[in-house]
């Protein structure tokens, strides 16, 4: 185990009786039994392996009587290049570009083709929307590394059109340890993510609006219409500058669309279901009764869909189809259930209040109609 010290078993033996160690790898679990309240152990034991270099879990053992405390190498540093994480990124750039040359520049799909190069004229477009969606990710990323909590750098996702982009992942791995934990990695993402989505909409906002050319202006077919959430016209109230133009030949900056896409994958990210920043944050401030409000989740976008196509008569892909989707997604990650913490003492009010605040923010950036055809 080079780079990290052993397992401080002093601190294991005041709190711990071991009956047995098993060794896999570089990773040591102790089975045994807590000689004080399992709620406190975690608490106990976790700073003196965090110091030693190990990352604390805490798992059932092999008999019902039994706690296994698991040792696992987790110094803090990136070991090796995350390749990985690299060339995803490198992917999402380049289809960041290209979305954006093709969508939000308007630039020929033949001209592309004959010279890539001008895709770089998207460049702004994706900075905005990788820079909302990687800051999001870092917030989590940060406050796992806080806590001492094994998280991995975030993993892009590059995709088509509309955004280039299905967002970004971080991967956390072993027990979460409390509530506390739970609650200050779920809520650092939306928390750092909206914080980026004002700066960026302020920033498309105050730049000058994009002249479409002649050939889209004069189309005479359908127009795929992004609709602006709450959130988006306070900054451009606040700013006193427009969402929109008289003239049909100009059009808002692309940059403004980062911001759009932060406050919608604010609104997805803040579902409270499963692995979900929503779901991780209503698990800490709820304990389990966050099940039965994920189970209601699911039934809640089926019956958006059901509304916006029965009642307000849209098409299928005019949002109704977006809603039934995460519906489908919603019942999967609610069945999959949310992270289960070692320590299930409930927040203080501090955090529960916190959580209000970001879910209330999270409200501001919601449409029951964002995305909608007209012509």
């Amino acid at each position: 185990m080079d780079g990290v010290d052993r397992p401080p078993s002093d601190a294991l033996d005041s709190v711990f009786y071991i009956r047995d160690v098993e060794r896999d790898g570089d990773r040591i679990r102790y089975y045994g039994e807590p000689l004080i309240p399992r709620g406190r152990l975690a608490d106990e034991l976790r700073e003196p392996f965090r110091r030693a270099g190990y990352r604390l879990d805490l798992e059932a053992g092999r008999e019902p009587y039994e706690t296994a405390v698991v040792a696992t190498p987790a110094d803090g540093r990136i070991h090796g290049v995350p390749w990985t994480n690299i060339a995803l990124f490198a992917a999402t750039v380049l289809s960041t570009l290209f979305v954006g040359a093709l969508a939000w520049y308007y630039i020929p799909a033949a001209d592309l083709a004959s010279n890539p190069l001008l895709a770089l004229r998207a460049w702004p477009f994706t900075a905005a929307v990788l820079g909302v969606l990687t800051t999001h990710e870092l917030g989590h990323y940060v406050a796992g590394r806080y806590h001492g909590v094994d998280v991995s750098l975030p993993y892009l996702i590059p995709f088509v059109v509309p955004f280039g982009t299905l967002g970004a992942i971080i991967r956390m791995r072993g027990t979460m340890p409390d509530r506390k934990t739970l609650f200050d990695i779920g809520v650092a993402g939306p928390l750092a993510g909206l914080a980026a989505t004002i700066v960026v909409t302020a920033i498309g906002l105050s730049l000058d609006p994009m002249t479409l050319p002649q050939r889209v202006v004069e189309s005479s077919g359908q127009v795929i219409v992004f609709n602006d959430p709450p959130l988006l016209d306070l900054i451009a109230t606040a700013l006193d500058q427009p969402t929109s133009y008289a003239d049909p030949a100009k059009t808002v900056h692309p940059v403004i669309i980062g911001g759009w896409v932060g406050m919608f994958f604010t609104v997805l990210n803040l579902l409270p279901v499963g692995q979900l920043d929503g779901g991780h944050m209503v698990r800490a401030m709820l304990g389990r009764r966050q099940e039965t409000l994920a189970s209601l989740v699911p039934l809640a976008l089926f019956g958006l869909a059901g509304y916006l196509y029965y009642v307000r008569d849209l098409a299928i892909n005019e949002s109704v189809g977006l809603w039934a989707l995460w519906g489908v997604f919603a019942t999967v990650i609610a069945y999959n259930g949310p992270a289960h913490p070692a320590d299930e003492r409930p927040l203080g009010w501090k955090r529960q209040l916190v959580g209000l605040v970001t879910f209330g923010l999270g409200a501001l950036c919601f449409l029951l109609v964002p995305i909608q055809l007209l012509g």
